[in-house]
């Protein structure tokens, strides 16, 4: 999985800080031109691509499309912490060092979604 480009950043933190299911071009380029000078078929286009690249789903709705990220912030979050553990070596060691790096309150939250993980899997078997 590749990360966003810039713009591609900025559009899917709007789109997942959003209190709406869906959105479309025109409402994400009315609050980012008031913030920015950008044109309406650059948001239109990098949308497009994010669609494209299945990072965003859309539904048409009268002319235009409605769209809504395919995966939370959090799942995304976690998809490239997985990618990471694939290429950056032996991923006990790439883990070590990550805990060693992470805060109290971070390794606490670490402990408890281990042991959510952990009794998931022993119900599931």
């Amino acid at each position: 999985m590749r990360g966003f480009g810039d713009l591609e950043a900025v559009l899917m933190d709007r789109l997942w800080d959003r209190d709406v299911d869906s959105t479309t071009v025109r409402e994400l380029f009315d609050e980012l031109s008031a913030e920015r000078d950008i044109a309406y078929t650059t948001v239109m286009s990098t949308m497009d691509n994010l669609h494209r690249k299945g990072w965003l789903a859309r539904q048409r709705d009268g002319r235009a499309y409605r769209y809504w990220p395919t995966m939370t912030r959090e799942e995304h979050s976690a998809q490239l912490m997985h990618e990471a553990l694939g290429i950056g070596g032996r991923s006990d060691l790439v883990l070590s060092h990550f805990v060693d790096r992470i805060s109290d309150d971070e390794f606490a939250g670490l402990r408890a979604a281990l042991r959510r993980v952990a009794t998931r899997r022993s119900v599931e078997k």
